[in-house]
């Protein structure tokens, strides 16, 4: 029997699982919005399915596994709002259900450590809607479902370097701010790890294992470049979109030792400077 995955949202983190997947003879069928984004997917290899829209029963039939990493809105989780009856008829066929959630669940701890055992008690929208969805999955029986707790997400073309060449990155100050991150890459060795090990219930923080201030990534990313180090502004004062503010509201630093202990992962990226430096010799070398 095929392993076939049946991806919703098929984004940035899950076309680097199915880079992990595809050559290992997988089948994956990834939903997206657009039909640009459609023929993208074709050629990497993936099965696109123009979604809201499709007809999903015969993937759904076909799927050993499942990966959703579309985000709730306001009408709660998209993919259970429109197939959470088809999924539950089904929840016993699925090998493993892998869930994108945020460490933003966790809300603000002033800069201390959370774990997977810290209470989730978000502050903002985003982290709350995150929670719900994390419940009405974990509701539907005998779903064997694992959630993934992922830190801010960097990698290819998703970086500081453009901003820094571009000379309109800030290093945004605020006291005791602190975030964690990680690479997509060790995103897709962390869910290609539990593919092959499921632990159903489990819930794992996906992160590096060097949380750090914004600005010192912004600096980092500078000497790197061989570039001045962009100005330092206030938090208060910075000139900052909603959505971008809203992400200093929590501050706190993210263990990642469930991911190394059960399902004996090996970060590729340690930290935001061994993750730069890839970063920028794999543009050099582009």
């Amino acid at each position: 029997m095929t392993n076939t995955l049946l991806s919703f949202g098929h984004g940035y983190s899950a076309r680097a699982l199915s880079r992990i997947l595809l050559p290992q003879d997988w089948r994956v069928i990834g939903t997206t919005r657009s039909d640009d984004k459609a023929t993208r997917l074709m050629n990497e290899g993936v099965e696109p399915r123009i979604w809201p829209g499709a007809n999903m029963s015969p993937a759904l039939d076909t799927a050993t596994h499942l990966l959703i990493s579309a985000a709730p809105d306001d009408d709660g989780d998209p993919v259970l709002a429109a197939l959470h009856d088809e999924i539950a008829s089904r929840a016993g066929q699925f090998a493993w259900v892998g869930y994108l959630s945020t460490t933003g669940v966790y809300g603000d701890h002033g800069g201390d450590w959370v774990d997977e055992t810290t209470p989730l008690t978000p502050s903002t929208k985003r982290g709350q809607a995150r929670v719900a969805a994390e419940a009405a999955w974990a509701a539907i029986p005998d779903l064997p479902l694992h959630i993934f707790r992922l830190a801010g997400i960097y990698g290819p073309g998703r970086g500081p370097f453009a901003k820094v060449r571009q000379g309109t990155a800030k290093r945004i100050i605020k006291d005791g701010q602190v975030f964690s991150r990680t690479h997509v890459a060790d995103i897709a060795r962390v869910l290609s790890a539990s593919i092959a090990r499921p632990n159903p219930g489990s819930a794992y923080n996906v992160c590096d294992d060097d949380p750090a201030p914004p600005q010192d990534v912004i600096a980092y990313a500078a000497e790197l470049l061989g570039l001045p180090i962009p100005p330092a502004v206030d938090f208060e004062t910075a000139e900052m979109s909603p959505m971008a503010r809203s992400f200093y509201a929590e501050s706190k630093k993210v263990r990642n030792d469930r991911i190394k202990d059960e399902l004996d992962v090996d970060l590729l990226y340690p930290d935001y400077r061994s993750g730069l430096k890839s970063l920028l010799a794999q543009e050099i070398g582009a």
